[in-house]
Protein backbone atom coordinates (compact mmCIF):
# COMPACT_ATOMS: atom_id res chain seq x y z
CA UNK A 1 0.00 0.00 0.00
CA UNK A 2 0.99 3.72 -0.74
CA UNK A 3 2.23 6.14 1.71
CA UNK A 4 -0.76 9.03 1.98
CA UNK A 5 0.36 12.09 0.82
CA UNK A 6 -1.79 14.13 3.55
CA UNK A 7 -2.24 13.82 7.40
CA UNK A 8 -5.24 16.05 9.32
CA UNK A 9 -5.45 15.62 13.04
CA UNK A 10 -9.30 16.04 13.99
CA UNK A 11 -10.01 16.58 18.12
CA UNK A 12 -13.42 14.83 18.57
CA UNK A 13 -15.82 17.91 20.27
CA UNK A 14 -18.89 17.55 21.84
CA UNK A 15 -20.82 18.85 18.99
CA UNK A 16 -19.47 15.98 17.13
CA UNK A 17 -21.10 13.46 18.99
CA UNK A 18 -24.43 12.06 19.77
CA UNK A 19 -25.87 11.56 23.08
CA UNK A 20 -23.69 8.83 23.77
CA UNK A 21 -20.34 10.87 23.12
CA UNK A 22 -19.77 8.78 20.16
CA UNK A 23 -19.02 10.11 16.85
CA UNK A 24 -22.23 11.17 14.96
CA UNK A 25 -21.86 9.22 11.75
CA UNK A 26 -22.15 12.18 9.41
CA UNK A 27 -19.29 13.51 10.88
CA UNK A 28 -16.69 11.26 9.28
CA UNK A 29 -18.07 12.71 5.99
CA UNK A 30 -17.40 16.52 7.37
CA UNK A 31 -13.51 15.50 9.22
CA UNK A 32 -12.63 14.37 5.29
CA UNK A 33 -14.41 16.98 3.57
CA UNK A 34 -11.92 19.28 5.84
CA UNK A 35 -8.63 17.29 4.88
CA UNK A 36 -9.85 17.19 1.16
CA UNK A 37 -9.87 20.78 1.69
CA UNK A 38 -6.99 21.34 3.35
CA UNK A 39 -4.95 18.73 0.87
CA UNK A 40 -6.05 21.82 -1.82
CA UNK A 41 -4.88 24.42 -0.20
CA UNK A 42 -1.19 22.69 0.58
CA UNK A 43 -1.51 22.82 -3.35
CA UNK A 44 -1.77 25.95 -2.65
CA UNK A 45 -5.91 26.18 -4.52
CA UNK A 46 -8.37 28.50 -2.77
CA UNK A 47 -11.65 27.11 -2.75
CA UNK A 48 -12.73 30.63 -1.99
CA UNK A 49 -10.63 31.97 -5.31
CA UNK A 50 -12.10 29.34 -7.17
CA UNK A 51 -15.05 30.04 -6.52
CA UNK A 52 -15.12 33.71 -7.22
CA UNK A 53 -13.01 33.55 -10.55
CA UNK A 54 -14.73 33.78 -13.80
CA UNK A 55 -12.96 30.18 -15.13
CA UNK A 56 -12.49 28.82 -11.87
CA UNK A 57 -13.32 25.21 -10.73
CA UNK A 58 -14.66 23.66 -8.07
CA UNK A 59 -14.69 19.85 -6.99
CA UNK A 60 -18.41 18.42 -5.73
CA UNK A 61 -19.19 14.72 -4.31
CA UNK A 62 -20.18 12.37 -7.24
CA UNK A 63 -20.01 9.61 -4.94
CA UNK A 64 -18.23 7.78 -1.86
CA UNK A 65 -18.10 4.55 -0.06
CA UNK A 66 -18.06 4.47 3.26
CA UNK A 67 -16.82 1.70 6.13
CA UNK A 68 -17.41 2.13 9.53
CA UNK A 69 -14.91 -0.07 11.50
CA UNK A 70 -14.70 1.46 14.87
CA UNK A 71 -16.84 4.26 17.13
CA UNK A 72 -14.66 7.21 17.59
CA UNK A 73 -15.23 9.21 21.04
CA UNK A 74 -15.44 12.35 23.01
CA UNK A 75 -11.78 13.41 23.69
CA UNK A 76 -10.82 11.13 20.92
CA UNK A 77 -7.53 12.60 18.71
CA UNK A 78 -7.52 10.87 15.18
CA UNK A 79 -6.15 11.48 11.92
CA UNK A 80 -7.52 12.06 8.55
CA UNK A 81 -5.05 10.35 5.87
CA UNK A 82 -6.15 10.95 2.50
CA UNK A 83 -4.54 9.94 -0.76
CA UNK A 84 -5.21 10.28 -4.75
CA UNK A 85 -6.25 6.51 -6.01
CA UNK A 86 -7.03 8.13 -9.40
CA UNK A 87 -7.14 10.81 -11.48
CA UNK A 88 -8.85 11.77 -14.37
CA UNK A 89 -9.72 14.48 -16.24
CA UNK A 90 -12.72 16.08 -14.60
CA UNK A 91 -12.79 13.91 -11.79
CA UNK A 92 -10.61 12.49 -8.45
CA UNK A 93 -10.89 9.75 -6.47
CA UNK A 94 -9.53 9.77 -3.26
CA UNK A 95 -8.96 6.95 -0.36
CA UNK A 96 -9.75 8.66 2.95
CA UNK A 97 -9.10 6.78 6.39
CA UNK A 98 -9.67 7.99 9.81
CA UNK A 99 -7.34 6.51 12.58
CA UNK A 100 -6.75 7.17 16.40
CA UNK A 101 -3.10 5.62 17.13
CA UNK A 102 -3.05 2.77 14.86
CA UNK A 103 -6.71 1.40 14.72
CA UNK A 104 -8.43 2.26 11.70
CA UNK A 105 -11.91 3.53 12.83
CA UNK A 106 -13.41 4.63 9.22
CA UNK A 107 -12.79 4.07 5.90
CA UNK A 108 -13.66 5.19 2.25
CA UNK A 109 -13.67 6.29 -1.55
CA UNK A 110 -14.58 9.24 -2.27
CA UNK A 111 -14.61 10.43 -6.39
CA UNK A 112 -14.99 14.01 -6.65
CA UNK A 113 -16.13 15.82 -9.89
CA UNK A 114 -14.83 18.91 -11.71
CA UNK A 115 -17.39 21.65 -12.13
CA UNK A 116 -17.13 25.08 -13.59
CA UNK A 117 -17.56 27.76 -10.84
CA UNK A 118 -19.48 29.79 -13.11
CA UNK A 119 -21.72 27.84 -15.21
CA UNK A 120 -21.93 24.00 -12.21
CA UNK A 121 -21.60 21.88 -15.32
CA UNK A 122 -18.55 19.56 -15.78
CA UNK A 123 -15.61 20.78 -16.90
CA UNK A 124 -12.16 19.50 -17.25
CA UNK A 125 -8.97 19.69 -14.80
CA UNK A 126 -7.08 23.06 -15.50
CA UNK A 127 -3.32 21.76 -16.63
CA UNK A 128 -2.25 23.07 -13.80
CA UNK A 129 -3.53 21.77 -10.82
CA UNK A 130 -4.07 18.13 -12.87
CA UNK A 131 -0.13 18.30 -12.93
CA UNK A 132 -0.42 18.88 -9.08
CA UNK A 133 -2.57 15.95 -8.59
CA UNK A 134 -0.57 13.74 -11.18
CA UNK A 135 2.37 14.74 -8.89
CA UNK A 136 1.45 12.69 -5.76
CA UNK A 137 0.60 9.82 -7.58
CA UNK A 138 3.86 9.49 -8.68
CA UNK A 139 4.75 10.00 -4.93
CA UNK A 140 2.50 7.52 -3.73
CA UNK A 141 3.76 5.43 -6.11
CA UNK A 142 7.42 5.69 -5.15
CA UNK A 143 6.63 5.11 -1.58
CA UNK A 144 4.88 1.81 -2.24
Amino acid sequence: MSEFVAHWPVRVYWEDTDAGGIVYHANYLRFMERARSELLESLNVSQLDQLNQQDGILFVVASLTLNFRRGAQLGDNLVVKTRVLKLRRASIVFEQTIWRNDELMTSAEIRVGAISAKTKMPSAIPELLYNKFSALLVQAAQAS
